[in-house]
């Protein structure tokens, strides 16, 4: 695993898992020409192969004093919801040993969205995290219970387990964790999506979600991917958050910080 020091804290990548795409890549991002597809692949080369995308998928800690921030929760073990497309049983109760985290010791976990792929870990019949508040948009639970545009099993897996516990809180936009870290709604990749700032110095890491999910959209940010939500705010999102020019913390591209681009 690697990690990134952001004045006292540290971002720590964790590696649930690595697959190929479902589809093919051209498929999923229309607008790209040739040209487009050359610079992505020398900008992140570990992300194809033969031709196509080759997935990481990633969720991120955050050490910051006492405090231990989880962002999303992997693919999950064998039979997550992501198993009928992602390569499970993921592999993060590994990677967090292996970063010597106990889940007791996680604090807080923040949901960036509520796809499959990113809260698989979460809970299982109950939460994975005992001790920590998962932190979800209120558009994204919107989404959820009443237009249904998310997959059933992550309401009766996730979300139902989580509020019976009373660890889930819904936010309505921007908050502050802690004095290095802060969610900033991001919304278009899904109705709630929220993306993740660490700050220490001179440095900020975006821990970005689904903000962007392949290089391609560095090169050219605009480009328009197949399973946004809203294409026209995830675009405004991206664009947003890119504009400061941080480091990213990427879910899903070869390299889990990407610094230039």
């Amino acid at each position: 695993m690697l990690s990134r020091a952001v004045g006292a804290a540290a971002v720590i990548a964790l590696e649930d898992g690595v697959g190929p795409y479902f589809r093919p890549r051209r498929d999923v991002f229309p607008g790209a020409t040739d040209e487009h597809w050359q610079r992505a692949d020398q900008l992140d080369p570990e992300s194809v192969a033969d031709g196509e995308w080759l997935l990481r998928f990633r969720c991120f800690a955050v050490r910051s004093g006492n405090d231990v921030t989880l962002v999303d929760a992997g693919i999950g073990p064998a039979d997550a919801p992501a198993s009928s497309w992602a390569p499970t049983p993921g592999r993060l109760p590994d990677e967090l040993a292996a970063a010597g985290i106990d889940p007791d010791e996680v604090t807080t976990v923040v949901l960036t969205h509520l796809h499959t792929d990113h809260i698989g870990w979460a809970a299982l019949d109950e939460p994975y995290f005992g001790n920590a508040m998962y932190v979800l948009q209120q558009a994204e639970w919107a989404a959820l219970v009443q237009d249904g545009k998310f997959s059933p099993a992550v309401r009766s897996r996730v979300v139902e387990p989580l509020q019976a516990r009373d660890q889930l809180r819904l936010l309505d936009g921007d908050a502050r964790l802690n004095d290095t870290t802060r969610i900033v709604a991001t919304p278009g990749h899904t109705p709630g999506h929220q993306s993740v700032l660490v700050e220490g110095g001179d440095t900020t890491v975006a821990i970005t979600g689904d903000l962007l999910v392949h290089a391609i959209q560095l090169v050219d940010p605009e480009l328009e991917y197949a399973f946004e939500d809203d294409p026209a705010r995830a675009r405004e999102s991206r664009i947003q958050v890119l504009r400061g020019r941080p480091v990213l913390a990427t879910s899903h591209l070869g390299n889990p910080y990407v610094a230039t681009w």
